[in-house]
């Protein structure tokens, strides 16, 4: 198991390596930068005339060497992550982005998590009372429901909640984190309330879809096992339906939902980057959007990067977690590790 751990760690350097390239290629792609930005602010805010806004553009260009070409600024960028753990400069915040990073992501990471604890506990009970409830009244609305969840937008459901919270419910708490006497306390049982009563909207509209899939997957998985000799061979032995379905049927319906852990975080990411959006939660989700809006290249591209990492570190888990629930994939793993050549 550890010598497969450490190749899969080892594995994902160049892969990391590659998305790192391929994002920033992606980020520099519009024509223009951030000086472009600036001059056109210098112009229209500034009243300065074009040409002298242009050469300061110039100077800002040399200053923060975005007149390099773009592998040199890939190399620079690249070197200050390994060496220095800086992702850049942000051009429009005037600080680390590693700073900005650190400041948003613990709320990013709760929204997300917390948007998963839900789709997957209530996606799993939804799909176990589907498929023990083939074509009944429940399962057929549960069918209906997840097909709802999975093809509505969420920046659509976002936009529904924003206008029933301000015009139906005169809802007081949007588009901030938590009340202005908690933001610089330690975490509390009063803290944690207090940004659940802001955070609840993008929480549920982010687990919404997750909801849909881990229902339909849990569904559909649970039935093929249901119907497998094994189960059979259970009911056949005399052993109660409850422990045919929740210990032999249910645990191996889980190998898909175990393997899904590992795209779901990023997917979770996703979707409250689309809710925070929407709701103007100060998250790393406006951050990235605005970012991409006025070329803020390091921000984007440390985004990405955090992203990706998310991304790679989750796959590794959900490998690991069906090792240790399925013995099959353990025995064989040894297996391979082991043989020679």
């Amino acid at each position: 198991m550890l010598a497969y751990i450490l190749r899969r760690i080892l594995a994902s350097i160049p892969l990391l390596i590659g998305i790192s390239i391929v994002s920033f290629i992606i980020i520099q792609l519009p024509p223009g930068d951030f000086a472009t930005t600036y001059e056109q602010q210098l112009i229209s805010q500034a009243n300065m005339s074009p040409k002298d806004a242009a050469k300061a553009a110039d100077g800002y260009r040399a200053l923060y060497g975005l007149d390099k070409p773009v592998w040199q600024q890939y190399l620079i960028w690249i070197k200050g992550i390994v060496t220095e753990g800086k992702f850049g400069y942000s051009f429009a915040y005037k600080k680390d982005v590693g700073e900005l990073i650190a400041e948003r992501l613990p709320r990013t990471l709760f929204l997300a998590l917390s948007a998963h604890f839900i789709s997957t506990f209530f996606g799993l009970i939804i799909g176990i009372y589907s498929a023990t409830h083939k074509y009944s009244l429940g399962d057929n609305l549960a069918t209906v429901l997840a097909f709802i969840g999975t093809a509505v937008p969420r920046f659509f459901l976002a936009l529904v909640l924003v206008y029933l919270m301000v015009v139906e419910w005169n809802y007081p708490y949007i588009g901030r984190y938590t009340s202005p006497q908690f933001a610089f306390q330690p975490m509390s049982m009063d803290k944690f309330v207090d940004i659940l009563r802001y955070a609840w909207p993008v929480i549920i509209i982010a687990g919404l879809g997750g909801i849909a899939r881990n229902m339909r997957v849990m569904r559909g998985n649970l039935l093929d096992n249901l119907n497998a000799q094994y189960v059979t061979t259970a009911r056949a032995k005399g052993l109660r339906e409850n422990t045919v379905i929740y210990k032999h049927a249910v645990p191996n319906a889980l190998h898909p939902i175990i393997m899904y852990q590992g795209t779901v975080l990023p997917y979770m990411i996703q979707g409250e980057l689309e809710a925070a959006i929407v709701l103007n939660m100060p998250t790393l989700a406006p951050m990235f959007y605005s970012s991409l809006a006025i070329q803020d290249i390091y921000v984007s591209g440390g985004f990405l990067m955090i992203y990706a990492i998310l991304l790679v570190a989750g796959n590794l888990i959900a490998d690991i977690l069906l090792a240790i629930v399925d013995p099959r994939i353990r025995f064989g793993m040894s297996a391979n590790v082991s043989a020679p050549g």
